[in-house]
């Protein structure tokens, strides 16, 4: 007795699914490597020029630092941030934190 398997496979659709696994795989890897990218460029430009020096008052030491386009600001040990521009390096304002 000749029996036909009961779960025959249809070439067109396994075609069609080798074309969709290899084209998902593709657009995989090229997200992969455009997010590579984006990475390596971002970290590769060039910081905003800051002062050659920054004249903190007497007595006062730097706790942490950060930045903003046209100003920077210095925490300091003396539960102060100090902002400065960026233009000019002057004290601009100065913060007391409670």
């Amino acid at each position: 007795m000749d029996q036909a398997p009961e779960n025959e496979i249809d070439p067109p659709l396994v075609t069609y699914l080798k074309r969709l696994v290899t084209a998902m795989a593709v657009v995989m890897i090229a997200g992969f490597v455009v997010l590579i990218l984006t990475l390596v460029i971002r970290l590769n430009a060039d910081p905003l020029p800051l002062p050659e020096q920054i004249s903190l008052p007497d007595g006062v030491s730097a706790v942490s630092f950060t930045q903003g386009t046209d100003w920077f600001a210095v925490t300091t040990d003396a539960d102060t941030i100090l902002i400065y521009d960026r233009g000019t390096g002057a004290l601009t304002q100065t913060v007391t934190i409670n």
